[in-house]
């Protein structure tokens, strides 16, 4: 098992770094106000099975493979802020009402996916965090399973606070149709920007 200062420590830097908004949790908030709680809890169904498939990529060692790749990696990631921008277009553009369409679950589980996967800075960041935490004296994947099993639960209970908190102000939101509607499409516009700023060191 894992030497219980090095998790401490993995823990609180995990916490920190979960507490700094991306565009993962301004997708979230969008959702909340679009769609409402439903629809931005199973969002971050969708950004946290994101974190599970990155990290099992990790665990088998293709980040290096990734970093000798990444002029590709980067388009995925702009594909991924198109994406973002045309949604916040037809969100800002879309007529303001009080009975919102709401989507399914899978369309808004997909989205968190999508959005999430689209960052692949993450999988180069998960490659040089997890090392610092990992004792090379000790059997590497059970420590290595203990770290990922530790970040996902932490951003699922992070993530998902935001979209609570964010539910607070759906009501004062929805009164005021055009608000909420422009409010909806500046998060999204903004998680195209924060996905536009991650930048790979490899460019």
């Amino acid at each position: 098992m894992i030497a219980l200062p090095l998790y401490l420590g993995f823990m609180a830097a995990t916490v920190a770094l979960m507490l700094i908004p991306g565009p993962n949790v301004s997708l979230i908030v969008a959702q909340v106000l679009s769609r409402g709680r439903r629809a931005a809890l199973m969002t971050v169904c969708g950004t946290s099975a994101a974190m599970v498939v990155q990290l099992t990529l990790v665990a088998l060692g293709l980040s290096a493979v990734l970093t000798a790749l990444a002029p590709w990696v980067n388009l995925l990631r702009w594909i991924g802020v198109a994406y973002l921008v045309v949604i916040a277009i037809r969100t800002w553009r879309a007529q303001p009402s009080l009975d919102l369409s709401p989507s399914t679950a899978e369309a808004d589980f997909g989205r968190g996916l999508l959005v999430s996967m689209f960052n692949p800075k993450t999988l180069f960041f998960y490659g040089a965090f997890f090392p610092q935490f990992v004792d090379p004296a000790r059997a590497l994947t059970p420590q290595f399973l203990t770290l990922s099993v530790s970040f996902v639960a932490v951003a699922v209970t992070i993530d998902s606070g935001w979209a609570l908190m964010a539910t607070r102000l759906r009501p004062w939101l929805l009164s005021r149709g055009r608000l909420q509607q422009r409010a909806s499409a500046t998060l999204l516009a903004g998680a195209a920007v924060g996905l536009a700023l991650s930048r790979l060191d490899a460019e």
